[in-house]
Parts: C-alpha cells; structure tokens; sequence
C-alpha cells in the first residue's frame, strides 16, 4: 500500500465548517467487554447498528447460525444493555431486537487489567475488531474494486508512518475521528451510499 494517495482532492466538501455530531456510544467496563467480547455478539451487534432493527431467525439466516444460537447471543446482548426490543416491528410473536447505541467506546486499559477474565476478553474483543476490518477489506478488493466507478475517487487504502510523542498521536486520533464525525447526518443525495471508514493508529515498539 502506497505512503500517501497522489490524486488531487476537492479543497471544499459537503461538511466543511459543520460541527461534529458525537456518536451514542457505549463505554465497555470490565462487566460489559465480558459479556459483549464473542465473535458472533460483535457480528450481531454490528449487523443491527448498521441494517437497523432485525429478528433472531432473519440474524441467523444472515449468518449462517440456529435461530436458538442467535436468540441466546441477543438475549446475552440484552442483558449488558447493547441491545433492546424494537418497540413497533412486527406483528407476529416473534421478537424483534435493535441497537441500544450507534458505537462502543473501548478503553485500551482494559486490555491490562489485573484480572486475567477482562485482559483476556480485552484480547477477544480487539481481535474480533482487526478480523472484521480484514474480511471488509478484503471483500472490497475481491467484489467491488472493478465497479466502483465515479465512487473511485472516493476509496482509499492507504498507509503513513510518523514520528510523534504519545500527545501528538492522541491528538492526531482526536482530530481524525472529528473529521469524520462532521460527515455524519449529512443530507441524502440519490446516489448516497454506506461507506465504511477504518482508523488504525499503531504505535511500534521503540526497537522499531
């Protein structure tokens, strides 16, 4: 991947001088990384944050999973308060499930905590995170990279390395996130698609 995008970018965009809409997030503890930091909760979760609200058997149709596995992961789901019933679908018995917030905040301490549990679950959670980044990636580039059309500009996969005191890169994240965060509630245009943004800021080891 190339150090930086050489193409020109428009020096004015549909958010420039907005302010940032703050996402609802839900900040993990210790209790709530252990109940949500599972594969298949993360899935589901995701899934209801981005498709909106859905039923046990319509999630595990989509996931290849036993309406009971699905029921019971949403049910667990429930009970950390990361989803709740979606008051108004559906007219039949079956229950139907929403997001309870539009993000999770994660705390990096976490993944250092004193009890083996929450480091462990810390560990689950981050790797499900870089999972689903990777099988995203790698769907774009094997379904869609030939038919992206006027949208080629719009796609990037790039990487940037720094130099930068531990300030700076917080800083750096802060700003990155804001800026995306100006794009959220935008007017809907016709040709207004989801667009999914990965951030990845890494610090290396001091040897590297």
């Amino acid at each position: 991947m190339p150090e930086s995008r050489p193409e020109s970018r428009p020096e004015s965009t549909p958010a420039e001088g907005r302010e940032p809409v703050e996402p609802t997030l839900r900040m993990l503890d210790a209790r709530a990384l252990r109940g949500l930091a599972h594969p298949l909760r993360m899935q589901l979760l995701a899934d209801l944050r981005r498709k909106g609200p859905a039923t046990a058997s319509q999630l595990a149709e989509r996931f290849g999973e036993s309406s009971g596995s699905t029921s019971y992961h949403l049910r667990q789901l429930a009970a950390h308060g990361f989803v709740e019933d979606a008051v108004g679908h559906g007219k039949g018995r079956e229950r139907w499930w929403q997001a309870a917030h539009e993000g999770t905040g994660f705390d990096g301490s976490l993944i250092h905590d004193a009890d083996p549990a929450t480091s462990s679950a810390a560990a689950v959670f981050l790797q499900a995170v870089a999972a689903n980044h990777t099988q995203e990636v790698s769907a774009w580039i094997s379904e869609t990279q030939n038919r992206l059309g006027r949208w080629e500009p719009g796609a990037d996969l790039s990487d940037f390395t720094l130099r930068l005191t531990p300030g700076q890169s917080e800083e750096l994240v802060g700003r990155l996130h804001d800026v995306v965060n100006t794009y959220r509630d935008l007017p809907e245009a016709e040709d207004t698609r989801t667009v999914r943004i990965h951030t990845h800021v890494l610090p290396r080891s001091a040897s590297e």
